[in-house]
């Protein structure tokens, strides 16, 4: 029996800035939309930050897009792409 090929595609390689690619989901090439999130690595920067008395300085990590993780979305369609974490 001759079966059908299979193509199996990973996630696309994306880094903490926005850049050209062609959509898993709609299959059209566009310039990724980034969005940085906080995740539990900056509230624990912060959180030891404020232990160790520099407590004006807790927005820092916030403030900060390399403490954030960068998310890629399909400008055209919405859909995540990927994610860059620091």
């Amino acid at each position: 029996m001759h079966q059908p090929a299979v193509i199996i595609t990973g996630a696309p390689a994306v880094g903490p800035e926005s850049t050209t690619l062609i959509c898993p989901s709609c299959r059209a090439q566009v310039r990724t939309r980034v969005e940085h999130n906080s995740t539990t690595k900056t509230h624990i920067i912060a959180l030891l930050l404020f232990v160790f008395c520099c407590w004006p300085c807790i927005c820092v990590p916030y403030c900060c897009n390399s403490c954030k993780n960068a998310d890629h979305y399909c400008p055209n369609c919405n859909a995540f792409i990927g994610s860059h974490q620091h």
